[in-house]
């Protein structure tokens, strides 16, 4: 039977890492969820997605007033709210596609609330969620890396909102999984949650 594999999580968190990993074990295409915004933003009216929307275009300064005004649980609420328009384009993908037959899907718009009761016809769908509760591994990704732009384009202050509304973003995650009854594979040992996450989706 053909297969969807879909993996959520918080950034930082080593969506893209698992489903690369996966891809290349299964020998199965992926795509993130951010592609998917993106193309929608090319493709669909403003009125229709108008979360979609809603920061395109934004400057540097845009971006870290919008970072510095609002609490950690503002900031993935805005980003939830952005994910309901997302997953639309997801769920279009997955319940379409004629070329890829199984593939993977990975990001931040897989969220536990949106795919609760999803069931594609003639498709086995299998759900993940990635956990990541060490601050200290956050805290090094957003300071090496960044989140929105590189790390080294915006303040520090900036970044240390960036970490609370990760680790804000976590807790979220698993509290929703569990109330959906999702699995959660808590990042540590890259091997060990490698081969967890081939055990869920077998």
């Amino acid at each position: 039977m053909e297969k969807v594999i879909l993996i959520g999580g918080a950034p930082t968190v080593g969506k893209s890492y698992v489903a690369r990993k996966i891809a290349e074990e299964l020998k199965l295409p992926w795509i993130s969820t951010d592609t998917i915004r993106l193309q929608m933003r090319k493709i669909v009216r403003k009125k229709d997605f108008p979360r979609l929307f809603d920061i395109e275009g934004a400057t540097p300064d845009m971006a870290v007033e919008f970072l510095s005004k609002r609490s950690a649980k503002q900031i993935v609420k805005f980003q939830n709210d952005e994910s309901v328009d997302v997953w639309k384009g997801v769920k279009a993908l997955i319940e379409t596609d004629y070329v890829w037959k199984s593939f993977i899907v990975e990001g931040v718009a897989i969220l536990p609330k949106l795919i609760k009761n999803l069931s594609i016809p003639g498709k086995e769908v299998k759900i993940l969620f990635l956990l990541e509760d060490d601050i200290e591994r956050i805290r090094e990704i957003v300071f090496t890396r960044g989140l929105w732009s590189d790390a080294d384009k915006y303040p520090d202050s900036v970044k240390e909102k960036e970490i609370e509304w990760v680790v804000e973003f976590n807790k979220y995650i698993l509290r929703e999984a569990k109330k959906y009854g999702f699995p959660v594979v808590k990042i540590g040992d890259r091997k060990k949650h490698i081969d967890e996450i081939k055990r869920l989706i077998k």
